[in-house]
């Protein structure tokens, strides 16, 4: 039963602690510790999390490159703001140290897309493993750390006020995802081996809350989970793992979608055949995505209806201006079978900003690129 001594070896009680999101509602799990996981020795303010606008508001369409920002440092100390809303924001950071500390969000869901390296996601949940193109899935309020087995990761972020999830439209009355959907159970990657430490000393937790970051120190190491279930954990899925969905004509972007959060969605673009109806034009139609801001990243420099992208490139189309294939483009995917693209969109339902920090990283040639 829940809420029931669980007793150690020696006799004593385990610590049931219930995570949960939206209090006592929402999606939660219980975790046995070891130690109570309140004991906390002291804590100080580490530095202020800040995103900055770039001055210049003239609406136009953009781009960065994303790989000329500057270069390492720590996955979760160093990450650098490249758009951002009341909503959800993206950063980048290319980090080659290891984090001693450990981390938690308290202010946001994070989407983290591996661009390049492999590792383990540490957690009280047990390890994650990840390889390039995973998607991971770590919710506010887990505890991680990342361990990598590369020289570098280069992490992708997406920070969501609100609860990342799934479509409805891919899940029946009962939770399970649908036939039909682009992606199945089996697609999921959840925490595998749970580690678990019995220390006593200072641990190091950064915990990012109000603004600011704030160094919490422990007196026993946080993986003390000796067991927990639920509903509530981090998980992760693979961007090549997603079943790209075709028709005889071309189909809306919503097809491409893997998440939602509060205020946008997400979307994996994959290789795929072509539409094969014998008149389709299977690039994208213009479009004017009206009260849609649209941002597209990368993974490879082939991508169906853009030239001068670079691998790592992020192109912001906000609303105001229709958007679309670049010339030649369009008439020129006639006839073609299939497309090798590789990129993640991100579409936020409320104007995004630029952060100061990819001013500098700025393809200024981009909004007129569609002149002959």
């Amino acid at each position: 039963k829940r809420h029931i001594a669980h007793r150690n070896p020696d006799g004593g009680v385990y610590f049931e602690q219930l995570m949960g999101n939206k209090g006592f509602t929402g999606p939660a799990s219980l975790l046995y510790h070891i130690h109570m996981p309140t004991k906390t020795v002291r804590s100080r303010k580490i530095k202020d999390v800040a995103y900055e606008a770039d001055p210049d508001v003239r609406v136009r369409l953009r781009h960065f490159f994303s790989e000329r920002l500057p270069k390492g440092g720590s996955p979760t100390l160093d990450r650098i703001p490249m758009l951002f809303n009341n909503d959800c924001a993206m950063l980048f950071v290319e980090a080659d140290k290891q984090d001693e500390h450990f981390y938690r969000s308290a202010e946001c869901d994070e989407y983290v897309l591996i661009s390049a390296g492999e590792g383990v996601l540490e957690t009280q949940f047990g390890d994650l493993p990840f390889v390039e193109g995973d998607q991971l899935i770590i919710h506010r309020g887990i505890l991680h750390r990342y361990r990598f087995t590369s020289a570098a990761l280069k992490l992708l972020i997406v920070e969501s006020r609100g609860y990342l999830r799934w479509p409805k439209r891919y899940r029946n009355e009962f939770g399970q995802i649908k036939e039909g959907a682009p992606f199945s159970e089996r697609d999921i990657k959840h925490p595998t081996e749970l580690k678990t430490y019995d220390e006593k000393g200072e641990f190091p937790l950064v915990i990012r809350q109000y603004g600011v970051l704030t160094e919490v120190i422990l007196d026993h190491h946080p993986f003390d989970v000796v067991g927990w279930d639920g509903y509530y954990y981090p998980w992760s899925q693979n961007v090549w793992d997603f079943e790209p969905i075709t028709g005889t004509i071309h189909q809306p972007p919503p097809i491409h979608q893997i998440l939602e959060g509060d205020g946008f969605v997400l979307c994996n673009f994959m290789p795929r055949p072509f539409d094969f109806h014998p008149d389709a034009v299977p690039a994208p139609y213009y479009h004017s995505n009206v009260m849609s801001d649209e941002v597209l990243y990368y993974l490879s420099k082939d991508f169906m209806s853009r030239k001068g992208i670079e691998q790592g490139s992020i192109t912001l189309h906000p609303d105001g201006l229709p958007h679309g294939p670049h010339p030649g483009l369009y008439e020129g995917s006639i006839g073609k079978e299939r497309t090798d693209e590789e990129a993640v969109m991100w579409d936020t339902f409320r104007p995004l900003k630029v952060a100061k920090q990819i001013r500098g990283v700025e393809d200024k040639a981009y909004e007129s690129s569609w002149l002959e």
